[in-house]
């Protein structure tokens, strides 16, 4: 077109860019297929033995969607492993830092706190005890 300059190589990738984001609204949003199932126990679980977390670390328990922790004192923590921004179950666990894939939101194992947004909700806290040398999460039945 006579008198319109064409448009810069950057705004046409960005425009690129952007649109196809755009378009996925919710869906970008929405928990997947492996999210079926309550966000927290219903009943108590057992997870495993008590020496399975060392003091000062944390292990996730992937299909019990449960991580738990242990302060130097030796007593346990146990938060759901849920990302409280889309209902993602998360899968990595590096030190005491759990990560979800669907978004990067980042929490503290040992406090349940969010470390990187975009969740701005802690994890949920679940009651934990040891019985019979095994760690146990989630409400008394």
């Amino acid at each position: 077109m006579p008198g319109r300059p064409a448009p810069s190589r950057r705004t046409v990738l960005r425009g690129a860019a952007v649109a196809p984001v755009a378009g996925l609204g919710a869906a970008a949003c929405s928990p997947g297929e492996d999210t079926a199932g309550p966000a927290t126990p219903t009943g108590p679980v057992e997870l495993g033995g008590e020496q399975e977390v060392a003091r000062g670390g944390a292990k996730l328990y992937r299909d019990q969607k449960v991580v738990v922790s242990r302060a130097e004192d030796g007593s346990l923590t146990a938060y759901s492993s849920v990302c409280t921004h889309a209902g993602c179950p998360m899968t990595k666990l590096e030190g005491t830092k759990l990560t979800c894939f669907c978004h990067g939101s980042e929490f503290d194992a040992r406090t349940g706190e969010v470390l990187h947004a975009p969740a701005t909700v802690p994890l949920t806290e679940l009651p934990v005890r040891v019985r019979d040398g095994r760690i146990v999460a989630g409400p008394e039945a």
